[in-house]
């Protein structure tokens, strides 16, 4: 995936251009209200994600913990990224199948457009255009028909240094015609294309740029991708694009910044050399602000850029920097009650030897309540046996919905919603304990939760 070996010749040089620009634009907008963009709901975790798979088979690792609750936990970006044309309808059918049964929007990343990355760390791509139309027309045929969201192409718009004005016009018609194939094939897929960051290219630049590329059809843009500016700063960027297109006459049009390593330092663009990181904010589609429809993880914490290590290959050493000392997800604090250290039920005079049924699991809710939305905090509770996988069942009040989930699998978003364990958390040792948590929107006062075992 994108190295942006090229945001390094491009970044200091246009900073003071882009970030001027952005400026003059914004002081003649208004900040977003409280409320979200146009999406709403749970984004989906991906269970065979690299990190996931790292910290499964690694629990003795003294990196472990730190990686597992802070970005194994998190829902992140599943990218597309070779040219496999006739294998990857049925690859984005069974992801997206996965993410629908558990009622959560995935995020989709292709990274496919011919000659991608100028040839740098990440050079590759369909072999021309036309195979190109091809392979997307296959993605295209696997999204099904719900929620999807979809990182079109990172870097394609804003390099374009390696290429003649022909070959800029080509590529932005290729573009224009997948988000077009994209949105036909599932109309409630939505579609961003490439914004650069906001100390590349300046923002009336990345709007002709967008517009060139078709961003009319898309849902919008992204910023940031693989890179580390603030999220105000590219806030402030983004509404000084949407601004500059509105003058186009484009309307409507929102972004979405990916906050994967955002949370430290600047300075140097590689990741693979820069240990002064930290993850940014967690994803959410819940992010306040009408211009933006979701804080994504586009580039999965932990994955490569290309410089020590191979692009895209996920690197403990490189999760465990950005995440330890950084802050937890919202509600993984420990609760300021103790967790039930004794089982739910009497255990029989005589152990059998086999945990016998009932003594499964208990569960307790604590929440933070705030005016429009609340976290809750979910201890699991082992009985006096051990378990090796456990659901639990919460009523929530009318009105209410999940918007986020970390440390389980969410079935639903309202009404009763069920939270399943994930890879990393179904076994819980007799009378121990552990975590997950969601955040919702409307009143929280009233959940309720029961446990089963599974």
């Amino acid at each position: 995936m994108a190295t942006l070996s090229s945001l390094r010749r491009r970044s200091v040089a246009a900073s003071v251009a882009a970030v001027a620009g952005a400026a003059a634009v914004g002081v003649c907008l208004t900040v977003g209200s409280a409320s979200a963009g146009t999406v709403s709901g749970s984004l989906y975790r991906d269970p065979n994600s690299a990190v996931v798979r790292w910290v499964a088979a690694n629990p003795g690792d003294s990196r472990t913990a730190v990686i597992r609750d802070k970005i194994a936990s998190q829902p992140q970006a599943r990218w597309f990224a070779n040219f496999n044309p006739s294998t990857v309808q049925s690859e984005v059918s069974g992801f997206i199948g996965a993410a629908n049964a558990a009622q959560q929007i995935p995020v989709l990343a292709v990274y496919e457009i011919t000659n991608r990355d100028c040839g740098g760390a990440s050079a590759g791509g369909a072999p021309d255009l036309n195979q190109y139309q091809t392979w997307v027309s296959n993605f295209a045929r696997g999204l099904g028909n719900q929620t999807v969201l979809i990182i079109l192409e990172t870097d394609s718009l804003a390099l374009l240094t390696c290429l003649s004005p022909a070959e800029i016009n080509a590529r932005n018609q290729a573009i224009s015609t997948a988000t077009q194939t994209i949105k036909s094939a599932n109309p409630n897929a939505k579609v961003y294309l490439d914004a650069g960051h906001s100390t590349w290219n300046s923002a009336g630049e990345t709007a002709n740029r967008l517009r060139a590329a078709g961003v009319q059809y898309a849902d919008g843009f992204f910023s940031n991708v693989s890179n580390y500016n603030s999220t105000s700063n590219e806030a402030n960027f983004g509404r000084a694009v949407i601004s500059a297109l509105n003058g186009m006459g484009i309307q409507g049009k929102r972004q979405v910044i990916d906050t994967s390593r955002n949370g430290g330092a600047s300075g140097d663009w590689c990741g693979d050399d820069n240990t002064d990181r930290r993850i940014g904010q967690y994803p959410t589609t819940n992010t306040g602000d009408v211009n933006i429809d979701a804080y994504l993880w586009v580039k999965p914490p932990g994955e490569a850029d290309g410089c020590r290590y191979t692009a895209g290959s996920f690197q403990p050493e490189l999760a465990f920097s950005l995440a330890n000392g950084a802050p937890n997800p919202p509600t993984t604090t420990p609760p300021t009650t103790t967790p039930p250290t004794t089982p739910p039920t009497t255990p029989p005079t005589t152990p059998p030897t086999t945990p016998p049924a009932g003594d499964g699991c208990s569960a307790s809710v604590e929440l933070n309540q705030w005016s429009g939305g609340f976290t809750a905090n979910v201890t699991v509770t082992a009985g006096q046996s051990d378990i090796n996988g456990w659901t639990v069942t919460v009523n929530l009040p009318g009105g209410s919905a999940v918007t986020n989930t970390w440390n389980a699998q969410a079935s639903g978003s309202s009404g009763t919603v069920r939270f399943a364990n994930v890879s990393y958390n179904g076994r819980v040792l007799g009378r121990q304990s552990t975590n997950f948590g969601f955040q919702g929107t409307g009143t929280g006062p009233g959940v309720s939760a029961n446990c089963v075992t599974s």
